[in-house]
């Protein structure tokens, strides 16, 4: 099946409200969605009638191999990227062009006006990304495969622990086992925190050895080979912290975080159907870490979704309100972050369906299984 094409379709039904002749498509993330072309420096202009792509010689062959059939302009060695699109939308004959508001600059938007000064510039967002929110077929068994291979690292990560291995080490392990494990690499840097820096929720690696603290954050994703997946889980080293009942106010007190946390990603799961929206989703998540006295700690959104980018809609916090549907993928991570003493996230994929929420990662969330 023809996914981009698909896209394609759909995207130029929604634009039938718009009163616009072609739309450019500059953000290369939107161009690899719709055409299935993953280089840089190319531009998608979209008909009603057809589509051109307008690229350079660099991608001739890439662009034959990956987008088969689809017509391409290669401009000369003497023209700019927005040179040549200027010159193929004015043989076009048309009045109004809408491109991404968030992908062209001010300096460019500026140039093709001067370019192509007949022509009616018409800026917009969302057009694209909104598409994006609902996974189809293909991109699932994408997604799915980027989170088998993360687990796969993380399987590697934890049966390769050293006493002496640091944040920047950790790190570095991760991505070398991305690609061992075949992904195309990491999704985003890594992040390995190790006891009080773990109350950090982005972390910037350090020489701390994981024998210096009582827990250990992992957040890592994988891309295998475009798509994303994005966990986060929380390790325990059974040597600096007894777990045998309650023998410490530390052990007590991780037990109590851990419980917490746990507990506002279950109801975040549990409220997840078709037509609620992701402010009602955080909410839910939100509400359990507040009534447990912990509100203040956790500073962040409950979630994200994931796909071509690590990062992109749907947003699940509190002022976003996305009514969610049968297809979108994102993250559910809430956390607790405590100054001085550590920080507890637990982050899972989770995919909308008719009936409500799955949860497509499947690694324990057990603090016991977690013991290093």
């Amino acid at each position: 099946m023809d996914y981009p094409a698909l896209r394609r379709e759909r995207l130029i039904r929604q634009l039938a409200g718009e009163d616009i002749d072609v739309l450019m498509v500059s953000n290369p993330v939107n161009v690899t969605y719709l055409t299935g072309f993953t280089g840089d420096s190319t531009v998608l202009l979209l008909r009603r009638d057809g589509l051109l792509l307008v690229s350079d010689s660099r991608y001739a062959g890439q662009l034959a191999e990956e987008c088969p059939g689809l017509p391409v302009h290669i401009r000369s060695t003497s023209q700019k990227l927005p040179e040549a699109v200027a010159e193929v939308l004015k043989g076009f004959g048309i009045r109004s062009v809408g491109f991404e508001s968030n992908a062209v600059t001010v300096a460019e938007l500026e140039l093709l006006r001067q370019l192509a000064p007949s022509l009616d510039w018409k800026g917009g967002t969302e057009r694209v990304e909104r598409l994006r929110m609902v996974k189809d077929a293909s991109e699932l068994v994408q997604i799915r495969t980027a989170i088998d291979v993360a687990e796969r690292v993380f399987t590697a990560f934890r049966s390769l622990l050293r006493p002496e291995d640091t944040e920047k080490d950790l790190c570095a392990a991760i991505e070398h086992y991305a690609r061992r494990a075949g992904g195309s690499g990491t999704a985003f840097p890594p992040i390995v925190a190790v006891g009080e820096r773990a109350a950090l929720p982005h972390a910037p690696p350090t020489s701390r050895t994981v024998a210096s603290g009582e827990l250990l954050l992992v957040d890592w994703g994988v891309s295998a080979p475009l798509y994303k997946s994005d966990l986060t889980r929380i390790l325990v080293n059974r040597k600096n912290l007894t777990f045998s009942g309650t023998t410490s106010a530390t052990t007590a007190k991780l037990h109590e975080v851990y419980s917490v946390v746990l507990q506002a990603q279950e109801a975040a799961l549990r409220a997840i159907r078709p037509g609620v929206s992701t402010c009602a989703i955080d909410a839910a998540a939100r509400a359990v870490i507040a009534e447990a006295g912990y509100g203040e700690y956790f500073g962040h959104g409950l979630g994200h979704g994931i796909g071509l980018q690590i990062h992109e809609a749907p947003w699940l916090r509190p002022n976003a309100d996305v009514p969610l549907e049968p297809g979108m993928v994102f993250t559910l991570e809430p956390g607790i972050y405590l100054p001085g003493w550590g920080g507890v996230r637990i982050e899972d994929d989770v995919l909308v369906t008719p009936d409500g929420g799955e949860r497509l990662t499947h690694l324990s969330r057990d603090l016991e299984a977690m013991k290093l």
